[in-house]
């Protein structure tokens, strides 16, 4: 079995689990970049919100949840061409950054409305109350209150990503799910498919437990 990992297939190993690296972490923060944001505009315009708008709420919400239902391996395939469009290639790391991206933002906006609606309303009425402005109640307020809830919302979206990064693997996304098809499926080395399982497993459990520790502290805080 050992003598299946060579020193060319260790090298190949390490360059797959930094493709995956790199996937998951510019996609996570490009993602939550504009998922924050728009979790955030959910929350104000919705009922009750500072900023109450049900026809916008509604119509940017369908827009979210439409990507959020559709299946990644379909949205994969479906936008090929602005992923082409954008880096030039439908195949390789950074292609696969563009749809984990779009399938990321909706997911953390989601999670941090629903980290918002959270936050005691009375914090937000004893602001108005004070005068404080909507940017005031949201960086004030609204935010800090329910850092520990973003970031853990957070965390369960690398954790998704790790894993949607692997199903990109299937149509030469790059990363450790493409060296698990080449090699472990397609030429038969069951013990490939499982170190590549084994990888994924510990690098799932590394990114919970740095986002367990973080919501901790921030919880203490």
């Amino acid at each position: 079995m050992f003598d299946t990992f060579t020193e060319a297939l260790l090298e190949l190993f390490v360059t797959s689990l930094w493709e995956t690296i790199v996937m998951v972490g510019i996609s996570g923060v490009a993602g939550s970049l504009i998922g924050v944001p728009l979790g955030v505009f959910l929350r104000l315009t919705d009922t009750g919100g500072v900023l109450q708008n049900r026809g916008v709420n509604t119509v940017v919400g369908g827009i979210v949840n439409a990507v959020r239902s559709t299946p990644f391996i379909i949205l994969l395939v479906a936008i090929i061409p602005l992923t082409r469009f954008i880096t030039g290639s439908s195949i390789g790391t950074a292609a696969a950054v563009v749809p984990l991206t779009i399938a990321a933002a909706p997911f953390v906006a989601r999670l941090v409305e629903t980290s918002l609606r959270e936050v005691d309303n009375g914090l937000i009425e004893a602001a108005l109350a004070m005068g404080a402005t909507t940017r005031q109640i949201v960086f004030k307020v609204l935010l800090p209150e329910a850092l520990p809830g973003i970031v853990a919302g957070l965390t369960i979206t690398f954790v998704s990503l790790t894993g949607y990064s692997a199903m990109a693997g299937a149509i030469g996304g790059g990363g450790l799910g493409d060296l698990g098809i080449r090699y472990g499926y397609q030429r038969f080395l069951p013990e490939v498919m499982l170190a590549v399982v084994l990888v994924l497993i510990l690098f799932v459990q590394a990114v919970q437990s740095l986002g367990d520790w973080a919501v901790r502290r921030l919880s203490h805080k």
